[in-house]
């Protein structure tokens, strides 16, 4: 199986349960973008169709760019929250 679907596997058993929330920690690691988006697009038609919620932790810009809130951390610290507050 390819990176891209071990990581629809993944998913998959994360979902048998229906959870109300599925924590997905760098759920597109080591996919090339192609395979990436093809997950970030399973979980954002997941999160339509069934009001599940998926909080995602990534290092990739371009995933967390799909998702529609953000808080960035710095060593365990919120450093910001959607990009319109900045904490000290």
């Amino acid at each position: 199986m390819s990176g891209g679907q071990r990581q629809r596997v993944a998913v998959a058993r994360a979902l048998i349960n229906e959870p109300a929330l599925v924590l997905a920690d760098e759920p597109t690691g080591n996919l090339d973008r192609e395979s990436a988006d093809h997950v970030m697009e399973l979980l954002e038609r997941i999160n339509r169709d069934t009001g599940t919620s998926f909080l995602i932790s990534t290092h990739d810009e371009h995933v967390a760019s799909r998702c529609t809130r953000q808080i960035g951390l710095v060593d365990g610290r919120v450093i910001r929250d959607d990009g319109r507050v900045t904490l000290q």
